[in-house]
């Protein structure tokens, strides 16, 4: 291998994806239709490799623990890997599992297939000490391998994200989920954070890395630190979410409230959300202000006590109270 790549190059995150991810996923697919064993290869010190090569700053040696990303001596950055290639699939006909690179059922020869893109980034708190220092990173980065298209999986898209954690949306998200969820929970296991979904828009996730890796192994890398200019991404219209659990018709109408709409005639949360989206975001788009709004009707009202009663250490000190 040439030694020489410097990091924070286009070239080193191409020739990083080909070594490390692209020649082990043909291999394992390889041995996979030998084996009749999983395909998927552990994606997540991958992923820290390539945020290493895409933004130039060095890792920590940390594995699974510690400071994943050295930005100076006194600041770092944490990386989370979601990994959504190669997962089994099911025939829709026989209930056969079908893997990722198979076009055809291989029990019945159906092309029916349910593709799953289920999996998500953890982001585990175990116990008070991580808990008190969640928003300490500069910066978490959240990368995702996943298919272009799922209904033909054949390019691969690999995504980074910069979130900052000091946002409401990501700080108020991670007292809910440890004061809230993670107690009543027997298993406590880690808090799931699913790609595209309300809570990773409402986090105000600058999309600062995109390549595509195409079937014949190509890369052709779209968007990069530097050669091009980062992407916030929008939040989506809130009426996709009118069947979301976490937004309630309650704290909906607490946000129409917030900014003084007539929400008498609406008769579902739907509308009132439609009402939310017509009278204010179509002006605003995603901006911000309106994003942190919607985070906190989201959460504050599970959050509030919890805050009030104090938060510990670094958390208490940072934490970004409601304007």
């Amino acid at each position: 291998m040439n030694n020489h790549f410097i990091l924070g190059t286009v070239e080193a995150s191409e020739k990083l994806i080909y070594d490390l991810y692209i020649d082990l996923r043909r291999k394992i697919n390889q041995w996979a239709a030998v084996t009749m064993q999983t395909a998927q290869a552990r994606m997540g010190y991958v992923g820290q490799h390539l945020v290493s090569a895409v933004t130039g700053y060095h890792g920590g040696r940390s594995g699974a623990r510690g400071r994943d990303l050295i930005i100076s001596p006194d600041k770092y950055a944490e990386i989370k890997t979601c990994y959504r290639v190669d997962q089994l699939g099911k025939c829709k006909i026989c209930d056969a599992p079908v893997a990722s690179v198979e076009e055809r059922c291989p029990n019945c020869g159906s092309e029916d297939i349910k593709r799953n893109d289920d999996s998500k980034w953890l982001i585990s708190i175990r116990h008070d000490e991580e808990f008190q220092n969640i928003i300490d990173p500069v910066t978490y980065y959240l990368v995702l391998f996943d298919f272009e298209d799922l209904a033909n999986p054949t390019t691969i898209r690999a995504s980074i994200w910069a979130v900052d954690p000091k946002v409401p949306g990501f700080a108020y998200c991670m007292v809910d989920y440890y004061m809230n969820i993670r107690k009543k929970s027997k298993s406590k296991a880690p808090f799931n954070l699913w790609p595209f979904q309300l809570k990773f828009y409402l986090m105000r996730p600058v999309l600062i890395y995109r390549s595509l890796i195409h079937p014949d192994d190509t890369i052709e890398t779209c968007i990069f630190p530097g050669r091009d200019a980062p992407i916030e991404e929008s939040l989506p219209p809130l009426s996709e979410y009118s069947r979301s659990q976490n937004l309630t018709q309650e704290k909906a109408e607490a946000l129409a409230r917030n900014y003084g709409l007539d929400i008498t005639r609406c008769r579902s949360k739907k509308d009132i959300l439609q009402v939310i989206e017509n009278q204010i975001q179509k002006n605003t788009g995603s901006s911000h202000e309106f994003v942190d709004t919607v985070a906190h009707a989201l959460y504050w009202p599970e959050i509030e006590e919890h805050v009030e009663k104090g938060l510990p250490g670094n958390l208490g000190k940072q934490f970004p109270y409601p304007t």
